[in-house]
């Protein structure tokens, strides 16, 4: 089995899948969450964009520390949105694309103020931020279908496009 290209393809799927949902984002909704405890809408769709750069990151390091310099991009809009999408989603494949499989195993973990939160080989952590991307673009869904935006098909139609 060629882990790499399934990983690629995969990959690609969720982005264009999440550029489907980013092309419905809201004008003046950043701050829109359905409950005091759910993040807000910009802050939860700049999350799913950002994953898309995190195999360079599990790739390349032996961990991330979110206390450490972790500050993913601020952005304001869907145009902001869909061009840190398209940055994320190349420096992502192309970190996957100049892998050997031999660079899936090593260990890697989430950390917080160098405390280990999780760990993973790289090809889990890795899988675990596909994961990621598909729970919380179904969040995304929720807040559209709360809002009465169109919610896109992600691996068939919805009812929204029920011929996608």
């Amino acid at each position: 089995m060629d882990t790499l290209k399934n990983l690629k393809d995969e990959f690609t799927e969720e982005y264009n899948t999440t550029k489907k949902f980013l092309n419905n984002f809201p004008k003046d909704k950043n701050d829109y969450a359905p409950h005091k405890k759910s993040m807000k809408l910009m802050d939860l769709t700049t999350h799913i964009v950002d994953i898309f750069g995190w195999p360079q990151v599990i790739l390349n390091t032996e961990y991330l520390d979110f206390a450490d310099g972790y500050h993913p991009t601020k952005m304001g809009n869907k145009e902001d949105l869909l061009q840190q999408l398209e940055k994320q989603y190349k420096t992502g494949i192309k970190a996957l694309e100049n892998a050997g499989e031999e660079n899936l195993t090593p260990d890697w973990s989430i950390r917080m103020n160098g405390q280990k939160i999780m760990e993973w080989s790289k090809y889990g952590a890795i899988r675990h931020g596909l994961n990621q991307i598909t729970h919380h673009r179904a969040q995304l869904g929720v807040y559209y279908r709360l809002l009465d935006i169109s919610v896109p098909g992600s691996y068939g139609p919805s009812a929204d496009t029920p011929n996608a």
